[in-house]
């Protein structure tokens, strides 16, 4: 962090010293908290928080590292430290047990903070020019390393273990942190997707379009991976950017793209302000939704056809307190009365 321009690289750093603060950052009591799996689950997390706080398509990088050094007192176990890292197609992970009684604990210090350099380092693919200071009396062991290919990437998005996956193949830089997401099935995806998120992107202003398919559905089973694949390619071959999450509720999607603006169809602006859909309480609805505010979510609402008529968000009563939350399209700027459902029964599918 002393280096001029570290918030180009650096997104967060998070010490979870104390035991009770370890337990807040798993939301678990671990079964040791100086050991490998700690580690692990902490670079795990870290990749995840990562991922929603970089811009889309950028490479991330997760790093967890738990030690037990020198102290006040003499300990009974090894001076050791576990380090593990995780990218989107790499998990490395080792550990480290240091000659006891060779070093102050500001030398230990040291040598695993070089250790962990060296393990950052080589994760970003970039060389590093410092000794970690390791003698032959200390034991680097239990080294592993674990590469994951697409389809592998995909199963872990599914068993929730990542939050997301990026397809960045949008050419287009991204104009500001905000991510403009157009969420859909795309089963298959049409002009009325392109042309109504370039409309809600001229509306928004700055910000990243992109779309956003969730693998898991809300009253259906999970997308295969072939699936998720098959669809995936749709946006390969118009160079769009494509995310694959696991949360179907936008409650849930709030959480995971805070800030972002969720471009949507009055037919499905009209389902999120019903109570009927939080077990017909309205107070649900207005808590819910005022959590989705609060993460600086909006909602861009296009025109669309709702009971055979066409419908605009100034048709709905949408409650006071979450009226900031909605920007209208005008039916002028967009209307395309197609759906993914009229193709696939033109299709006979």
């Amino acid at each position: 962090m002393s280096v001029p321009g570290a918030s180009n690289t650096v997104l967060e750093a998070v010490v979870p010293y104390s035991r009770m603060s370890m337990i807040q950052l798993l939301a678990k009591i671990p079964a040791k908290y100086c050991s490998q799996q700690t580690a692990d689950e902490m670079a795990l997390l870290a990749y995840n928080r990562a991922l929603k706080l970089s811009s889309p398509g950028s490479p991330v990088l997760g790093v967890g590292f738990t030690g037990s050094l020198a102290t006040t007192r003499p300990k009974q176990g090894d001076h050791r430290f576990h380090l593990s890292t995780r990218t989107s197609d790499r998990h490395w992970a080792s550990t480290v047990t240091l000659s006891k009684g060779l070093r102050s604990r500001d030398q230990e210090e040291k040598v695993s903070s070089y250790f962990l350099l060296k393990a950052i380092a080589n994760a970003c693919k970039v060389s590093s020019t410092f000794d970690s200071e390791l003698t032959e009396s200390d034991v680097v062991a239990d080294e592993c390393e674990r590469f994951f290919d697409e389809d592998k990437e995909l199963e872990q998005l599914i068993n929730g273990q990542i939050c997301f996956k990026v397809y960045p193949f949008s050419s287009d830089k991204s104009n500001g942190d905000r991510k403009i997401i157009l969420p859909g099935s795309f089963n298959p995806l049409h002009d009325g997707h392109l042309k109504l998120l370039e409309a809600a992107t001229s509306i928004c202003g700055d910000g990243y379009p992109c779309f956003e398919l969730s693998a898991i559905n809300a009253d259906k089973p999970p997308l295969s991976i072939p699936q998720i694949k098959e669809r995936v390619m749709q946006f390969e071959k118009i160079g769009k950017t494509i995310i694959i999450s696991n949360q179907p509720y936008f409650y849930k999607k709030a959480e995971l793209f805070p800030g972002s603006a969720f471009v949507i169809g009055a037919d499905t602006a009209v389902r999120l302000i019903n109570p009927k859909y939080y077990d017909g309480s309205y107070d649900r609805m207005i808590e819910t939704l005022s959590g989705c505010k609060r993460t600086g979510c909006t909602f861009i609402v296009a025109g669309r056809k709702v009971d055979g008529t066409f419908k605009v968000l100034e048709d709905f009563d949408v409650p006071e307190l979450l009226k900031d939350m909605f920007v209208p399209i005008p039916a002028e700027r967009f209307r395309m009365d197609i759906s993914s459902t009229e193709i696939r029964r033109s299709c006979g599918l």
